[in-house]
């Protein structure tokens, strides 16, 4: 979408606003799709934490993807958008057995990541097969706080307690359809990648019940011109060969799944900000938009870089300026950024919003989450109200204290 397309969005529907492009999300599952292509048996399933909107899972669906959840809330939004639940995988951590539980009533796929949740599965339901999350002990990813697979990540089972898992099997008569793991977000060092690979590879071998291979994704995506990006075409090809020589050794042909959240919908997102006000200062000259880390988290959680333009006026002089929001907290969207020249009233653009971003909104210092927009082959739709003061309210219980 051009900045005149975006604007307009902006003046039809307010601000904040989210907008996603659909035909984006087509283009990188498509992507994904040929570049894996020479695997016999792929399924790509979407991570629904990245967005979870139910417009956003119709759209993953008629591409025939299958998703990922990771509550049981995810799982009853993907089944309310229409997915078969043999196409949804539940992939949680830490949660209690008896969410677990509404997981095998509703009968999809479940992982499992700790040893005493395994023996308690295998002893009450030791005829539902389960996929087994490890954790490979390898560091991977765009920092610590995205890095889910080194040796002192919550997440997984280790690799050093598979002897344990095979007890567990023994004993309660367990089938273990599928091995899984994810190493991190923002990976784009294939060869660290590739070693977390045959770590995975070498457990699959361990078990003679296995189904399919759970790569997990976390690929990178380029945040700005001339970013880093994970090469998913070159990852493609070594790692589907790979595979291929696996299934061969192994003795038959193996599922290869991903489950790409940010690969797929980061790009197609963008939101719409106005600027309140431009406010000159000794040393900086701060840009204070109508908009916060309510909205927008990862700038100030993760360090995300965002790319903001000025999409009101696009062509003007470049100055540089601090984007701030309007939460009572330090919320920086970007600092020292060269951006057209900013007037108040006008519409920016922060980029790469589609992932990550209306997930983690919420409602501190009373702010209204904004509304959401998709457009698909041209046409714009609303997918989700902006919130008013109703909202703020209607679970809060008032009492009399008269």
């Amino acid at each position: 979408m051009n900045n005149q397309q975006l604007v307009a969005l902006a003046q039809k529907y307010g601000d904040p606003l989210y907008v996603y492009d659909a035909n984006k999300i087509e283009e990188q599952y498509n992507r994904m799709a040929n570049a894996f292509s020479t695997v016999n048996k792929l399924k790509i399933n979407y991570a629904v934490k990245a967005n979870s909107n139910i417009n956003i899972l119709k759209v993953l669906k008629k591409l025939n993807s299958g998703v990922d959840c990771v509550s049981i809330q995810e799982v009853k939004l993907a089944i309310e958008a229409g997915f078969n639940v043999k196409d949804i995988f539940f992939t949680p951590s830490g949660i209690s057995f008896e969410e677990m539980e509404q997981a095998v009533n509703l009968g999809v796929q479940i992982t499992l990541d700790s040893l005493s949740i395994l023996e308690k599965f295998g002893n009450k339901y030791p005829t539902i097969p389960v996929c087994l999350r490890i954790n490979p002990h390898v560091m991977a990813g765009g920092n610590h706080k995205i890095s889910v697979g080194h040796i002192d990540s919550k997440f997984g089972i280790s690799i050093y307690q598979i002897e344990g898992i095979k007890d567990i099997v023994k004993e309660t008569g367990l089938v273990i359809n599928g091995i899984h793991m994810h190493t991190g977000s923002d990976i784009y060092n294939i060869d660290a990648f590739l070693h977390a690979t045959e770590i995975l590879l070498n457990t699959v071998k361990e078990f003679d019940t296995i189904e399919f291979v759970d790569f997990g994704s976390g690929f990178k995506v380029p945040y700005k011109e001339g970013d880093i990006e994970t090469n998913i075409e070159e990852m493609g090809i070594t790692l589907s060969n790979r595979f291929n020589e696996f299934c061969k050794e192994y003795g038959r042909d193996l599922t290869m799944i991903f489950e790409p959240g940010k690969f797929l919908v980061s790009s197609a997102g963008s939101l719409l900000v106005k600027v309140n006000v431009v406010k000159p200062t000794p040393n900086i000259v701060f840009i204070g938009v109508d908009s916060g880390l309510n909205h927008l988290l990862r700038p100030m959680m993760y360090d995300a870089y965002h790319h903001i333009t000025n999409i009101s006026n696009p062509e003007g002089t470049e100055k540089i300026y601090d984007i701030v929001g309007y939460i009572c907290e330090n919320d920086t969207f970007g600092s020292n950024r060269s951006i057209s020249e900013v007037s108040e009233n006008d519409i920016l653009c922060i980029h790469n919003a589609g992932a990550y971003s209306f997930s983690m909104a919420s409602n501190y210092n009373s702010r209204y989450r904004p509304a959401e927009v998709m457009v698909y082959n041209g046409e714009d739709y609303l997918i989700r109200k902006r919130e008013n003061f109703d909202d703020l309210i209607k679970n809060q219980v008032i009492i009399d204290l008269e």
